[in-house]
C-alpha cells in the first residue's frame, strides 16, 4: 500500500465537509424569478446562487421583512 492511501485511510473525517446546503422547494411569482435570472445572467452565475446569496445576507444583517398584513 502507498503512503498515500496509507496516510487518506487514518485521516480524520472533516466535520465541515458535510452538506452545508438542503434542497427546499418553494413556490416563487415569476417577476422574482425573472428578477433574479436577469440580475444572476449579468453576473455570470446561476440564478439560484444568487438567491441563496441574497438570503445569506438577509440571514448575516439580520434584516427583517416589513409589511402589513390587513
Amino acid at each position: 500500500m502507498t503512503k498515500r492511501i496509507e496516510s487518506i485511510k487514518k485521516s480524520i473525517p472533516n466535520p465541515f465537509a458535510q452538506t452545508l446546503k438542503q434542497q427546499v422547494t418553494l413556490p416563487l411569482g415569476i417577476e422574482v424569478i425573472e428578477y433574479f435570472e436577469e440580475m444572476a445572467q449579468e453576473k455570470g452565475m446561476f440564478w439560484q446562487e444568487l438567491i441563496n446569496l441574497y438570503l445569506e445576507d438577509c440571514v448575516a444583517s439580520k434584516r427583517e421583512l416589513s409589511f402589513d398584513i390587513s
